[in-house]
């Protein structure tokens, strides 16, 4: 069997691997770090989602020369969301003298220049801002040893191709140039030719997407508007049970205190909190003992829980990977769930890349102004979800006959039951707040089907 020592990483990789449960190569791992280790440049066709991100980065941190007053690697991305995301994935196994600099637009620039006074020996970065820079001569390329080109289809796509040949011109042509793409368009072909030298071609089945049974929707919104968004659709819909994933620790935290000083019967789950702390939360969400959890994608990846129906986005994911992965919370074992994604107009990009990626059109949603305009119009799941009697409250447990009915066979036993409403009479007013002491929330709204959406 092929492992990581197998394929020539060394033992102090292998050990930052090991400790965040990743003991085995993915299969572009496999076909890609010899070659990468070995100084050659490389085109690899992989779909997000499929472990690229290692492919390179583990091999780029093993050959960082510690001494070294220069950039040594460059990372260029096609959105901000998949620029942190690298970065944050190289510092889990990068040594501790090597800094990365991670450089997109939207950031403050004198704090940036700021760190460039570090020795940086990884920048990752986006086309538009790693050129401001290089104008600036804040980032000095002439010395470079690897470049990466990642999701170069989508770069190209966007329209930064003569950026990308800008760049390239200005980094030594002994350098090792790196290019990984979900597809190999004529462009991409173009630049290999003129940039690369024998370039290896290796390419990986696509993964799977996401289920046929989640309904996919998109809403776009500003960061401000996004709290409020959030909230309205909350209430109109009323969930089951949600997840609601955001970008950073932080985020979930102030979330998490505006929903619940609003009402709502909440949890976060991040890794500030103690495990004993995040093993209790999961629990209760695992017995339906609140309806709403706000986290991050790492602290949700151990998120294994029947009768999710809905998914909030409300950062949008970096890429397809993170997008299928969080969405994968809804929509288990044959039942109907949703996803909608916010996303803002800096968001757009990343929202494209996302779809074309997975080869997919995901649902515009319009804004929803006013909760009490909106009663509730989303369709009823197949699944049959057991009404249950009024004043029954989360975390309460359940008499006799009133239990809900196993929604599949994987369910687990002794799973308590939570308040659901019958909907709303004509002229009825829904609540304003929505806890486990109001007690009334909706078991048959699985999916969002608002009148007013189109799919474009």
């Amino acid at each position: 069997m092929t492992n990581f020592k197998s394929l020539g990483i060394n033992d102090t990789i292998i050990d930052h691997l090991q400790k965040r449960g990743i003991t085995e190569p993915s299969p572009i791992q496999t076909k890609v770090i010899p070659s990468i280790i070995d100084g050659k440049d490389v085109i690899a066709q992989a779909q997000t989602g499929t472990g690229k991100t290692y492919a390179f980065a583990l091999p780029i941190v093993q050959k960082l020369k510690k001494d070294a007053d220069y950039i040594q690697a460059l990372i260029v991305s096609p959105t901000r969301e998949l620029a942190i995301q690298i970065s944050a994935e190289i510092e889990k196994v990068k040594p501790d003298y090597a800094e990365v600099l991670t450089a997109y637009g939207g950031q403050d620039v004198e704090k940036q220049l700021h760190r460039m006074k570090d020795n940086i020996s990884i920048v990752v970065a986006t086309p538009g801002r790693l050129i401001d820079y290089m104008k600036r001569g804040q980032i000095k390329l002439d010395r470079l040893n690897v470049i990466v080109l990642d999701e170069a289809d989508q770069m190209l796509h966007i329209g930064f191709l003569e950026e990308v040949k800008y760049i390239m011109r200005r980094t030594p042509k002994t350098r090792q140039t790196l290019m990984f793409s979900a597809t190999i368009s004529d462009d991409i072909k173009m630049l290999a030719k003129k940039y690369m030298i024998n370039a290896e071609y290796m390419t990986v089945e696509k993964k799977q997407g996401p289920a046929a049974t989640v309904e996919q929707f998109s809403m776009h919104t500003t960061d401000r508007a996004k709290q409020g968004t959030l909230m309205t659709l909350i209430k109109t819909y009323q969930p089951f049970m949600a997840v609601v994933f955001c970008r950073t620790k932080r985020r979930v935290s102030k979330l998490y205190e505006v929903l619940r000083n609003n009402g709502f019967d909440c949890r976060e789950l991040h890794g500030d909190l103690s495990q004993a702390k995040r093993e209790q939360v999961m629990k209760d969400f695992r017995n339906a003992k609140f309806p709403i959890l706000i986290a991050t994608d790492v602290a949700a990846r151990g998120l294994d829980i029947d009768g999710i129906t809905h998914v909030f986005n409300y950062d949008i994911p970096a890429d397809a990977e993170s997008y299928v992965h969080r969405i994968g919370r809804t929509g288990r074992a044959g039942m109907e769930g949703a996803a909608i994604t916010f996303y803002s107009s800096d968001d757009r990009e990343t929202l494209d890349m996302i779809e074309q990626d997975l080869g997919i059109t995901i649902t515009k949603m319009q804004q929803l102004k006013k909760t009490d305009d909106n009663p509730e119009q989303a369709v009823k799941p197949k699944t049959d979800h057991t009404k249950r009697k009024p004043g029954f409250r989360a975390g309460q447990k359940a008499k006799s006959g009133q239990g809900r009915k196993k929604q599949h066979s994987g369910e687990a036993k002794g799973k308590q039951d939570r308040n659901s409403s019958s909907k709303p009479k004509d002229g009825a007013k829904q609540e304003k707040s929505w806890s486990s002491k109001k007690g009334k929330r909706n078991t048959g709204s699985a999916i969002f089907k608002p009148k007013h959406s189109k799919k474009k």
